[in-house]
């Protein structure tokens, strides 16, 4: 690892640790009051999020330290994905036998481990990321007329169990995140544009005139679901405040206090039990509240200059599968952020995607840091096989 780390990329890890670092500041400061008003330990998330940020490098460390080689192998590949099924799984039995008492913010997406939960549908992500890659790049040359539906069913059926699974938690935004990145990592696998654009555009017209339907339908059976009450209240947050409103109102009050220059560091006002659960997916409304646009705008640069030297990483690589997962990881931290800002400026519909390095989360930051380590191992790999082949051409 001593070898590698001279080859250490950077412009993606420090922008990683000023996200990581800005992140525990903003959680401490959108959580400290509320806990306060509750007679609790105001460091209580706070030292929660460190714990997993400690144990998150230290994973880092490991994936970056591994032989390439090994994250393409087909037995890790395999063990991995039946893994992450296996947790699905059990979350669709736990949410059939126990219904909503089992539901935490209307949704059965957590394994209860005693002192921590783990959220499966973070780690079937970045193991999505790892399939695809695997399946694509073995595939590569392969994706010509005629053949582009059999060498597509395999990973489609798979990509889409995962996607239903999640779907029936019901965590829409997990399964969307996983559509996006299956049609991102098809759309540059070597398929023919024309036909990726054709098939990008098909789907995405059937989820927004299916979404538009649903909330013109406005079913009776759908009036006590949460999720359906959050998607009504992105159309008229105001008029259904008390029915799943209150987060997006509170966010817009949030926004406005803050103004071009913020209100300060921890004076928020609307952390102080207006916004509910204002440390997770709506920390940004926090963030411009008490640092402003212009400081909530200098976070959001540094977030897609990650992902684009991410993005570079994968473009120069000349190999397909190194190239596959880094556009996959930057596309999983894009969408993130863009459905997080989305919902938090009432662009789009609520979903409870939080904001990647930046939310409270220990899943959310484990998958991403593992994910930063992998794409750091491919970036020095990448320089260190540049080396060899300049040295050995001289």
């Amino acid at each position: 690892m001593r070898s590698k780390i001279k080859y250490l990329d950077y412009g993606i890890f420090i922008p990683f640790l000023l996200l990581m670092t800005i992140g525990l500041v903003m959680i401490y400061s959108a959580s400290s009051d509320l806990m306060i008003i509750n007679k609790l330990d105001p460091t209580s998330y706070l030292k929660r999020q460190l714990i997993f940020a400690v144990l998150a490098l230290f994973i880092g460390g490991i994936v970056f330290s591994l032989k390439i080689r090994l994250f393409k192998s087909k037995s890790l590949i395999k063990v991995l994905l039946f893994g992450v099924i296996a947790m699905l799984l059990y979350l669709m039995v736990l949410k059939l036998v126990k219904g909503d008492s089992a539901a935490v913010n209307g949704a059965v997406g957590w394994i209860n481990l005693g002192s921590f939960n783990i959220q499966p549908v973070e780690f079937a992500k970045l193991i999505l990321i790892l399939y695809l890659g695997f399946i694509l790049a073995n595939r590569d040359g392969r994706f010509v007329p005629g053949r582009i539906v059999y060498e597509l069913t395999a990973p489609s059926i798979i990509a889409i169990f995962l996607m239903l699974l999640t779907f029936f938690q019901p965590d829409l935004g997990g399964a969307a995140i996983l559509f996006l990145i299956t049609i991102i990592m098809f759309s540059v696998a070597g398929i023919p544009s024309r036909r990726v654009i054709l098939l990008d555009v098909l789907l995405i017209s059937m989820i927004v005139l299916g979404v538009a339907g649903l909330i013109w339908w406005n079913p009776p059976f759908l009036q006590d679901s949460y999720q359906f009450q959050r998607l009504l209240s992105f159309i008229n947050p105001f008029k259904l405040e008390q029915h799943g409103g209150a987060q997006l109102v509170n966010s817009y009050y949030a926004i406005h206090n803050g103004g071009l220059f913020g209100v300060g560091l921890g004076n928020s006002i609307q952390k102080r039990g207006y916004l509910p659960e204002p440390y997770t997916d709506f920390i940004f409304s926090i963030i411009t509240e008490e640092l402003g646009v212009i400081g909530a705008a200098a976070i959001l640069a540094l977030m897609f200059f990650l992902i684009w030297r991410i993005t570079m990483v994968g473009l120069k690589s000349n190999d397909s599968f190194n190239s596959l997962v880094c556009f996959g990881v930057a596309t999983m931290i894009f969408i993130q952020t863009f459905f997080n800002i989305g919902a938090v400026l009432g662009l789009l519909p609520i979903t409870g995607v939080t904001l990647p390095f930046i939310s409270y989360g220990g899943s959310s930051l484990l998958v991403l840091t593992a994910s930063i380590a992998l794409v750091l191992n491919i970036a020095a790999n990448e320089r260190i096989k540049s080396e060899e082949e300049i040295a050995s051409a001289s």
